[in-house]
């Protein structure tokens, strides 16, 4: 079932992703796959730990998860697309993880959980969906779910660096999100600023590409005390 925060979503396009989930590997996982994975490992989990994936989209970066903090560890994921979590939960249970890993349709904005929680959490080509009013709001309620000094990873289409020249294709990509928000619906971001902004100490920042276009990933460390 999908929650009422969900059903009150419009700007995450869950249609949109229910009817793609069949095919998004296909469709974009060859070319995310080199930064999320760059991210996952910049997160450094250990054996043992609670982690939260925001946005789990095919499942690919739970099952990672999940073999990095190992059977004492758990992982707990969100996607706003019921497509999303039936393609994610065969995974998990083909690579027998289903004791590891667990996975359901909410709102990031609203997270279902208590305060202080995880460990760590990951988010991979996600927190750009949302309005860029709505990220800080994202971000709030990962801090609050984080244990203290609890790390935050985070994997994003970036705005380019000041000083640089957007390519063609950003140029074209940022074009076709202004008008074909449906289709192309994520939108560069300033993240570095973004999770500071937030109240994470920023310990690693790595600029990556796609086709030209600027990516970078993140890691911060919510405050200890």
């Amino acid at each position: 079932m999908v929650s009422d925060a969900a059903e009150s979503t419009p700007h995450t396009n869950r249609d949109f992703y229910d009817r793609i989930s069949g095919v998004y590997d296909t469709l974009s996982d060859s070319n995310e796959r080199a930064a999320r994975e760059t991210g996952q490992t910049a997160l450094e989990l250990q054996a043992g730990e609670q982690v939260l994936e925001i946005g789990f989209g095919t499942g690919n970066a739970v099952l990672d998860l999940a073999r990095a903090v190992g059977p004492e560890g758990q992982v707990s994921g969100i996607d706003i697309s019921d497509g999303m979590l039936t393609v994610a939960s065969e995974k998990v249970a083909r690579e027998g993880l289903s004791q590891t890993v667990d996975l359901q349709v909410a709102d990031a904005r609203k997270l279902p959980f208590d305060d202080a929680v995880f460990d760590a959490a990951f988010t991979s080509f996600t927190l750009e969906l949302f309005e860029r009013d709505e990220i800080p709001e994202v971000l709030k309620e990962v801090a609050r779910v984080l244990k203290p000094g609890g790390r935050l990873g985070v994997v994003s289409m970036a705005t380019v660096a000041e000083g640089e020249h957007e390519s063609i294709l950003e140029k074209t990509y940022k074009w076709m999100h202004r008008h074909f928000p449906h289709i192309v619906d994520c939108q560069p971001i300033d993240v570095s600023r973004f999770v500071s902004g937030a109240g994470f100490e920023l310990t690693r920042e790595i600029p990556l590409e796609i086709w030209t276009m600027p990516v970078k990933a993140v890691v911060g460390t919510k405050a200890s005390g």
